[in-house]
C-alpha cells in the first residue's frame, strides 16, 4: 500500500485536530505539522511548542515543518526539534502567501536559486536528521522547475513533495502534471505528489498516471472528508455518526485549551469551511455557523445540520 500524508494547514491541523483525526479515522502514515517560522532567538512561541511536544503527538508519526531562508536559524531549530525526538524535518518551499513570498521564504525562495543553494549547502553540513522538502514548481513559470530540480538533485533529500503549481497560481488552475511527470523521471530523490486530491477518484487518477510514485500528500481534501484516507486504503466511506463523534471531540479539545467561546468558534468555523462541502443542502446552516458568537447556539445549529443534511 502506498503511503498517505496529511498536509499541514495553518490554523486547522494543530495537535487537537491531528489527535481527533487519528482516533476516529487514521490511515495516515505521516502528519506534517503547520510550519514554524525561524527567528534570531531560536525559541518557539508557546502555541508552537505545544504543537510539537511528544506528549501531544503520542499516537501519530509527526513531521515538523520549518519556514526559513536563514541556514543558521534553520539548523538551530532543527537541532531543537531533534532534542524532542524528531528524526525528520520538512523544509517549506511551497507556501504561496504573499506575506511569506515577499520575505524570500516559502515558494518565494525559489526565485533566488543561488541563495537557496548556499542555504542548502550549510543545512546539509550541519543537519543530523532526515530532511524532506515540500516545494512548488516555481514562482511565475513552470519552466523554472528545470533549474530548481537540478538544484534539488545535488542533495540527498529524504523525499521531495511536489505541489505542481507555481506560486502565482495559489490554488487556482490545475496542477501541472507535465512538469510533475518530468520530475518523476528526472529526480534523483524519492518524489511525493501533492495537489487537488479531494476524492478517491482523484487519488486513483494520479496513481494510474504515475504508478511509480509511492506516496501521496493530501490537505484540504482530508479536512473536507476526514475519512478520505480510509476510503482510499479500505474502501470505507464517511459515516455520519463517526463524523459527529469526531466533531464533538474536536470542539471539546479546543474548549480545553482555549478561553472564551469566540476563540473556540474561530477554530470550528475554519474546519467547517472545508467540512461543510461534504454535505448536501447545508448552506443555510453553514451561513448561520459563520455568524455564531456563542457555543450554545453553535451546538444547536450543528445538531440540526447533522440531522437534516445528508453526506454527499
Amino acid at each position: 500500500m502506498d503511503k498517505l500524508y496529511f498536509a499541514p494547514l495553518e490554523g486547522v491541523t494543530g495537535y487537537v485536530y491531528r489527535n481527533a483525526h487519528k482516533k476516529y479515522f487514521g490511515n495516515i502514515d505521516k502528519y506534517f505539522l503547520p510550519f514554524i517560522v525561524t527567528s534570531q532567538t531560536g525559541k518557539l512561541k508557546s502555541k508552537e511548542l505545544r504543537d510539537i511536544l511528544p506528549e501531544n503527538n503520542k499516537e501519530i508519526v509527526a513531521v515538523p515543518q520549518i519556514l526559513s531562508n536563514n541556514a543558521e536559524q534553520f539548523l538551530k531549530m532543527a537541532h531543537f526539534l531533534e532534542g524532542y525526538g524528531y528524526r525528520e524535518i520538512n523544509l517549506n518551499l511551497g507556501c504561496p502567501a504573499k506575506t511569506v513570498v515577499t520575505k524570500k521564504k516559502g515558494s518565494g525562495f525559489l526565485l533566488h536559486l543561488e541563495d537557496l543553494e548556499r542555504f542548502l549547502d550549510k543545512v546539509y553540513e550541519g543537519i543530523h536528521v532526515k530532511l524532506s522538502i515540500k516545494t512548488r514548481i516555481g514562482v511565475e513559470d513552470p519552466e523554472e522547475f528545470v533549474d530548481i530540480l537540478k538544484l534539488y538533485n545535488q542533495y540527498p533529500i529524504e523525499e521531495l513533495i511536489i505541489h505542481p503549481r507555481v506560486q502565482q497560481d495559489y490554488y487556482k488552475n490545475k496542477p501541472n502534471l507535465e512538469v510533475f511527470s518530468m520530475a518523476v523521471k528526472e529526480s534523483k530523490n524519492s518524489v511525493c505528489y501533492n495537489g487537488d486530491i479531494v476524492t478517491v477518484e482523484d487519488y486513483h487518477r494520479i496513481k494510474e498516471t504515475f504508478p511509480q510514485v509511492e506516496s501521496i500528500m493530501i490537505g484540504r481534501g482530508l479536512i473536507r472528508n476526514p475519512a478520505l484516507g480510509e476510503e482510499i486504503a479500505k474502501g470505507k466511506t464517511l459515516d455520519k455518526q463517526t463524523l459527529i463523534d469526531f466533531h464533538e471531540e474536536l470542539c471539546a479539545g479546543y474548549q480545553e485549551i482555549m478561553s472564551g467561546d469566540r476563540n473556540v468558534l474561530f477554530k470550528m468555523k475554519e474546519v467547517w469551511f472545508y467540512m461543510g462541502q461534504s454535505f448536501t443542502g447545508a448552506d443555510k446552516y453553514l451561513k448561520e455557523i459563520r455568524k455564531m458568537n456563542h457555543l450554545s447556539e453553535y451546538h444547536s445549529v450543528t445538531k440540526q445540520l447533522f440531522q437534516n443534511c445528508d453526506l454527499k
